[in-house]
């Protein structure tokens, strides 16, 4: 089996080459153990949006093909990673140190065996004061409780009927995935567009806890600002699932826009 890991960075050139060698340990190992008999083939594509550091350099030497994606968003260069991606599981973490990516192998072969199509890392359950701060905490707590409230007609089919962690960039999922979900957000918002389409659809959707590290580079997140449109969002895109019952349901990712790179 091929997979593909999937990580979009700026300017983290003080964290990408440990991110990238601790998930190669982690991937040997696994396919030395969990998949001894049948390994897997990862790829890692680093997708990096004009960073004016090293970031690029040092992702290429570990390894990654490194993709320069100029047009901005958090989402899109996620959106570029997954049209290059060629893997049958994708899996995402961000740069900057903070996700346990050494845990990645263990939740594809938990994928595989439980048959889930969506794993989403849950960071709250585990997160301490000092991998994040009290003022993000809230806004996190106030965008699940959002969520919850404008989406608990489909979240009610979940084994929990929740979503603990609707932010979490931590990501493992099967490629037939983007054959269902419809992908609308460049920016920040596109961490809870992604799962809400996931549970919306009718996959097969967990959360699992991890750990949050503190992060080696500056935060880009602005919490107010950020937070603010995530909200608004969540209300934009719940009207435009109520409006799929007139309209039909919209293109799939996986038949939507055109090259993921510009020329």
């Amino acid at each position: 089996m091929r997979a593909s890991l999937v990580v979009p960075t700026l300017n983290e050139e003080r964290s990408i080459a440990e991110v990238l060698r601790t998930f190669h340990h982690a991937a040997d190992e696994a396919n030395r153990t969990i998949f001894r008999e049948a390994p897997v083939d990862w790829e890692i594509l680093v997708v990096d949006g004009a960073s004016a550091d090293r970031t690029r350099e040092l992702a290429a030497a570990e390894g990654a093909r490194v993709i320069v994606e100029p047009r901005r968003g958090y989402g899109r260069a996620y959106k570029t990673g997954f049209r290059e991606a060629r893997g049958d599981v994708i899996a995402t973490s961000d740069g900057d140190g903070t996700y346990p990516v050494e845990t990645i192998p263990a939740a594809v072969r938990r994928l595989l065996d439980e048959r889930i199509d969506f794993l989403s890392g849950d960071r709250m359950s585990r997160v301490t004061r000092r991998s994040m701060t009290t003022e993000h905490r809230f806004g996190n707590g106030l965008l699940n409780l959002f969520l919850r409230i404008a989406y608990h007609r489909y979240l009610a089919k979940l084994p929990r009927h929740i979503v603990e962690d609707s932010q979490s960039g931590y990501w493992v999922f099967r490629r037939q995935v983007l054959d269902r979900v419809h992908l609308t957000s460049d920016g920040m918002a596109f961490s809870e567009e992604l799962k809400i389409e996931a549970i919306v659809r009718g996959l097969r959707f967990v959360e699992a806890p991890i750990a949050y590290g503190e992060r080696a580079t500056p935060p880009k997140l602005q919490s107010g600002r950020d937070g603010i449109r995530n909200l608004w969002f969540l209300a934009t895109k719940r009207f435009a699932v109520a409006r799929e019952i007139r309209r039909g349901p919209p293109v799939p990712f996986a038949r939507g826009e055109g090259p993921s790179v510009p020329p």
